[in-house]
């Protein structure tokens, strides 16, 4: 089997780093977030007395699975939802196709919109860091349906961890189209460098507080 570009680059101490820095600054982040964490935990469950923590099945490393967390944005029910939705609407459907996404998502409550627009439904992402299943930065954790949209890019784009933060975050997020989010993906995994993480997540924060591309 060839090898991918991340293990052929022999960057082994970068990847120690990287990892390193990954444990560091979740559980600093983890520690000092925790009160905002419950109070988010506490709104989402006041809306509707359901669990507020979500967890999704989500393709990592090496295409294996994992449950990736976010404070719940959604609707229990929410594939029921969408089904309804994109049958009873030609544009969305046309949209949800191209994107994968709905600018007038009818499956976001109304904390959810508060909680997307500012990212702070991805915190709960700090413990799949802890645990080595996501990295601080990274390819955007996909579901399997969206593998084949990957064509070949898959296996490089997926030789490494996918990230909380990463190029389509700081990119545009849901202004970019379904192709560019893939070649951000590409260029992130072909180019990787503990140098770039850290541009990336220097780049993160204003990103977020501008709420660019968010929805």
């Amino acid at each position: 089997m060839p090898e991918t570009p991340f293990v052929a680059r022999g960057l082994r101490l970068d990847w120690a780093a990287k990892r390193g820095l990954d444990i560091g600054v979740a559980a600093t982040a983890l520690f000092l977030l925790l009160p905002l964490m419950l109070l988010i935990a506490a709104l989402v469950w006041a809306g509707d007395r359901k669990a507020p923590i979500f967890r999704h099945t989500r393709l990592g490393r090496d295409g294996r699975s994992f449950g990736c967390l976010k404070f719940r944005s959604m609707v229990t029910d929410g594939e029921a939802v969408l089904a309804v939705h994109l049958a009873a609407s030609p544009r969305a459907r046309a949209e949800w196709a191209a994107t994968h996404k709905l600018s007038d998502d009818p499956r976001i409550t109304a904390i959810g919109q508060v909680l997307r627009k500012t990212s702070l439904d991805e915190l709960p992402q700090l413990w799949n860091v802890l645990r080595g299943e996501m990295s601080l930065v990274g390819p955007r954790p996909i579901v399997q349906a969206e593998v084949a949209r990957y064509g070949r890019a898959f296996a490089t784009c997926f030789a490494v961890p996918p990230g909380v933060t990463g190029l389509w975050q700081v990119s545009g997020r849901s202004d970019t189209s379904y192709a560019e989010r893939v070649a951000l993906d590409l260029d992130y995994a072909s180019r990787w460098s503990l140098r770039r993480d850290i541009a990336i997540m220097l780049r993160t924060v204003p990103a977020v507080l501008a709420q660019r591309g968010s929805k």
